[in-house]
């Protein structure tokens, strides 16, 4: 089986484990904690970081900071992993849904003005699959209307708008390092801030609400969104590796789009575009399989998967599900979805693979 994505992991995770199980700090406190905090946050060009446990932990550890609440409204795109909306969800506030791009897939951003109300308090702008959001668009439109914006970079470490690092526009910044994605730490996330009073804030809701000055005294309400020295330690030893990951990203988005250039001709397929103000990290290479291809988008991934190459659907939106159901339409977002396959991305890829996946998906294509 070709997986869809697998981390890739040497003797510098390894060395920095052994460390640490050798300190016996394996729990919440240990050096590699802050190390972590403090490179991945100048990476991104931003001044503080505050590490958790997984990146939906960031998510709502961002909005719980900012004081979204119980009859708040935050616009989301409806195109994007659940972990979103929940996030939302856990602070009782309403997530209120946006189309998709046609073009690069994130959050319209010519959509978003006709969606705020007096109850809008943030926009969550996704960097969807890699690819960074408009972000000039949504930081005037938020800035016009004091709005705060978390932008969900979980997908896209490393990613640009205009020559600067997502992660370093908003209020509020979320990262996951989840195993499929660029880099990892197992499970574990990331909040990244310039501003010093959330970044203080975000580590004391971290950390049970404790009051930094008074052990286990509790001023207020806060969660156990911390993450290990352990996972720390592999993110640090990641993080060195984080350029070179994405210049294999994009070698292997040169790779598929060589081999898959005469069905994009045709017309059988279209391409996740790059826009001329971004650099996407791709992290899923993801294709949409046009009508009149042949063949359906579920009978090419039957197929695919005879093969053993891992591949998924693009999400479904969310707005389409149980928990979130709405009767709104949001076409553009249907319509990636039901066409949208993600191919195998995992950094570990050579060219003779991808040349080979894209071979059997034309063989497979009228």
């Amino acid at each position: 089986m070709i997986p869809i994505a697998e981390p890739l992991l040497g003797e510098e995770e390894l060395n920095n484990i052994v460390e640490v199980i050798k300190s016996g700090w394996i729990s919440s406190r240990g050096k590699f904690i802050p190390e972590f905090e403090e490179k991945f946050a100048q990476y991104c060009g931003v001044k503080y970081g505050v590490a958790t446990s997984n990146g939906t932990a960031a998510l709502h550890l961002a909005l719980a900071t900012l004081g979204i609440k119980e009859g708040d409204e935050v616009i989301i795109p409806t195109l994007t992993f659940i972990a979103t909306a929940n996030a939302v969800r856990y602070t009782g506030a309403k997530s209120v849904f946006i189309d998709s791009h046609p073009d690069y897939w994130c959050i319209d951003p010519g959509k978003i003005e006709k969606a705020i109300t007096p109850k809008t308090k943030a926009i969550i702008p996704v960097h969807l699959y890699g690819h960074p959001c408009n972000m000039g668009r949504i930081m005037t439109t938020a800035r016009k209307h004091n709005l705060y914006v978390i932008e969900d970079a979980a997908e896209a470490h490393g990613a640009e708008y205009k020559g600067k690092k997502v992660g370093s526009f908003g209020d509020i910044s979320c990262f996951s390092f989840y195993g499929n994605k660029i880099i990892t730490t197992g499970e574990g996330g990331m909040c990244l801030t310039s501003d010093e009073t959330l970044a203080e804030r975000m580590k004391i809701l971290r950390d049970h609400g404790m009051n930094p000055d008074r052990r286990y005294w509790h001023d207020i309400v806060g969660f156990n969104y911390r993450m290990t020295n352990m996972q720390a330690a592999v993110g640090v030893a990641q993080l060195v590796k984080l350029d070179r990951f994405i210049e294999r990203k994009r070698d292997i988005v040169k790779w598929y789009s060589a081999g898959l250039k005469d069905l994009v001709e045709k017309g059988v397929i279209k391409l996740h575009l790059e826009m001329p103000w971004a650099k996407c990290v791709s992290w899923m290479f993801s294709i949409l399989i046009e009508d009149g291809s042949g063949t359906n988008r579920g009978e090419l991934m039957r197929k695919l998967g005879e093969k053993g190459i891992d591949v998924r659907p693009l999400f479904y939106p969310i707005h389409t599900m149980p928990p979130y159901k709405s009767r709104q339409n949001f076409p553009n977002a249907e319509a990636l979805s039901k066409k949208g396959i993600s191919l195998p991305s995992g950094v570990g890829l050579e060219e003779e693979t991808v040349t080979w996946i894209t071979k059997v998906i034309s063989d497979n294509l009228t």
